[in-house]
């Protein structure tokens, strides 16, 4: 059952942006409460207050709410009129559809001088005869009763009328509250009937019907062929419960009974076994599902589908990788994806449930990637194969690469020796600016190497005289 809690009462002031203490308005409707608690120490400054359609038995703690000027309690269990005498404000009360049958207790609306409007239709207490003659006559600041108005004719006609109108009402609410006492005993006496039952039931062995069932179901045989036969007992058990549980909803709904604030409570109780029973049954059903195998025991990965999605896979072997296009939700949130390479496998868990699938050749797991499309929300895992093979320019020959090498070995050992340049800054001539177009710089001359004279070897006299100058 509900009651009221602070969380509940915050959780109802979002307009209020959840402060409660300077709340206004508060709604509590269709909340299962059954005792009116707490508003008036925690809610002072409320004017409106919504708490119909719950089980609340009795009009309490609110006569601290000076400025409360709209209550609605219809739909209720309450029986009486009371403790309202501190709701200065009061303005319109709702009590529609209640079990009020002590009519004079309107009487205590009396110092609730602003109030104007009232609400008791669907109470016992409006089937007397006379009740609206009597309401108006005893609530002279009334205006409108049941949404209609009160005339001036009207109530100096009730006033006339009200000593007898008051003692036929008085007949009637002792009638009423004859009855009730003995309604009220009648339904305690079948809740303590249906306890006792319930706590029989709940006991095993207690009427020897378990017991014997479980005399008459032999212990099951287990064999090196045959199967233990305790499951299907075990699996009929339940539908039998089950149609139990079916005949007892229909034998309670069917079941004649008076509107009562009892019948109510009894039927709320009911409806919340039954929520209770299914929330139970739907545990055990719930079987918890084994992991996905994605490896087996010998150490073979296999192929899984678990998100039942689209796929593709290309063997590029122009780039020599392997690439998989996995159609992912096109919204998908990529925090949601794992992508997990290795040599022989990709996969890639989507929303906790796995894809795994084994790759035609062997890939390199450090040098794969994977991207998703903007425009589709596609995954593209790209996965280089191991192993590639360079294509290179035709071989060079021994002496070539004996040459290139030694080379190699040179350019290495003059790079491992620093050369130091010495700039003097003083040798440094500007080029005159004025004199850059000037006249026609002539030419350079070429000199042609002189010819060097080899001696010739027939003739043996020969002598090289410097002095003399060479034969052009």
């Amino acid at each position: 059952m509900g009651r009221i809690t602070e969380d509940l009462i915050r959780r109802n002031a979002e307009h209020n942006e959840c402060v409660i203490f300077s709340l206004e308005e508060l709604s509590l409707h269709q909340q299962e409460i059954e005792r009116l608690e707490h508003i008036d120490k925690w809610c002072r400054d409320l004017k409106i207050l919504y708490l119909q359609n719950n089980l609340i038995g009795k009009i309490e703690n609110v006569s601290k709410l000076k400025k409360l000027e709209y209550l609605n309690l219809a739909l209720n269990n309450i029986e009486k009129i009371e403790n309202l005498e501190g709701c200065e404000r009061l303005t319109k009360l709702d009590l529609t559809v209640n079990f009020i049958g002590e009519l004079s207790s309107v009487e205590t609306l009396r110092g609730n001088i602003h109030l104007r409007e009232l609400f008791l239709v669907g109470n016992p207490c409006a089937d007397f005869d006379g009740y609206r003659q009597f309401v108006v006559a005893t609530l002279r600041q009334l205006k409108w009763l049941d949404g209609k108005e009160i005339e001036r004719s009207e109530r100096i006609q009730a006033l006339q009328d009200f000593p007898e109108v008051e003692r036929q009402v008085r007949e009637q609410e002792k009638a009423y509250c004859f009855r009730r006492a003995r309604d009220k005993s009648e339904a305690q006496r079948k809740l303590r009937e249906e306890q006792e039952r319930g706590e029989k039931e709940g006991h095993p062995g207690l009427d020897g019907r378990w017991d014997a069932d479980v005399a008459a179901d032999p212990p099951p045989s287990v064999g090196s062929g045959d199967h233990p036969q305790a499951p299907e007992v075990q699996a009929g058990d339940p539908n039998k419960k089950k149609v139990g549980d079916v005949e007892d909803d229909l034998e309670f709904w069917n079941k004649p009974c008076l509107f009562t604030p009892e019948s109510r409570l009894e039927t709320l109780r009911h409806m919340e076994k039954q929520r209770k029973d299914k929330e139970k049954l739907s545990e055990k059903k719930k079987k918890v599902k084994p992991p996905r195998m994605l490896i087996t025991a010998d150490g073979r990965a296999l192929n899984v589908n678990e998100p039942k999605l689209d796929f593709s896979l290309k063997d590029d072997e122009k780039r020599n990788q392997i690439i998989l296009d996995l159609a992912v939700y096109r919204y998908m949130d990529t925090s949601l994806i794992n992508v997990d390479v290795q040599p022989t496998y990709v996969r890639v868990t989507v929303k906790g449930k796995p894809f795994q699938l084994v790759l035609p050749a062997e890939v390199k797991p450090d040098s794969s990637s994977a991207r998703r499309s903007q425009t589709t929300g596609h995954l593209v895992v790209c996965m280089p194969k191991v192993g590639e093979v360079i294509i290179g320019g035709p071989r060079a020959p021994a002496s070539v690469r004996s040459t290139s090498d030694s080379s190699r070995e040179h350019t290495g050992e003059r790079s491992r020796q620093t050369e130091k340049l010495e700039v003097d800054p003083s040798k440094h001539s500007f080029p005159d600016v004025a004199n850059i177009v000037g006249g026609k710089t002539p030419a350079p001359r070429r000199v042609r190497p002189e010819p060097k004279v080899m001696p010739r070897e027939e003739d043996p006299g020969f002598e090289d005289d410097p002095e003399v100058p060479p034969l052009i």
